[in-house]
Formats: C-alpha cells, structure tokens, sequence
C-alpha cells in the first residue's frame, strides 16, 4: 500500500501512488493505535492537491531586524479566519524574495 513512510514527532505522513481505499485507512488507523499515541489524530485523505504561496509579506518583524519565522506565519494561518479547515501537511517554509529584499515568501 504505502511507497512512503515519514515519521516525525506526533505526525505520520505516508505516501502511495495508489487509490487509498477505506480498508487502507483502517490499517493506519489501527497502526496509529497500536504505537499508543494520543497525539496523531485519526487518519484522513488530502482534500486536494493544492500547494499554498504567500508572497508580498515582509521579511522582517516589524520594527526589528528579526526575521519572521515558519512557527510564527503558520500561528497567524491558525488565528485567520480565512483559512478555516486548512490542514498543512507540511513545515512552512519562509526565504527571501531575493538577497537585498525585505519581503518574503512563505
């Protein structure tokens, strides 16, 4: 079933290039429950295979020459309305637009 499995602290992500089916899940879903974590909700499919970019923020904190941080835009995405039932899948990544910019991309 699974060509991937990645395991990080409290997320499992597996990736197959097959139809996952309702039977696959229960493997997991029992899998989850046999390594007794209480952290790792119960398995679900992707909603959709959409990446998200944010571009035209800055890079800075205002007011500092402190760097914004992946934990800090994934905390303001929590917090926003806009984004209600987001599921990330993966750690943000934030870079500079280029060297000398103050702006970012998440």
């Amino acid at each position: 079933m699974a060509d991937y499995v990645h395991r990080e602290q409290n997320s499992i992500t597996i990736v197959t290039n097959k139809i996952v089916s309702s039977l696959d899940l229960q493997v997991i879903e029992n899998y989850v429950e046999n390594i007794n974590s209480k952290d790792i909700e119960t398995p679900c499919l992707s909603q959709s295979k959409s990446y998200l970019k944010i571009i035209g923020i800055l890079y800075f904190l205002e007011n500092t020459n402190v760097s914004i941080t992946s934990d800090f835009v994934e905390f303001i995405i929590k917090v926003n309305h806009i984004f209600n039932n987001l599921l990330l899948t993966l750690k943000l990544q934030v870079i500079k637009a280029l060297p000398k910019s103050d702006m970012a991309i998440v």
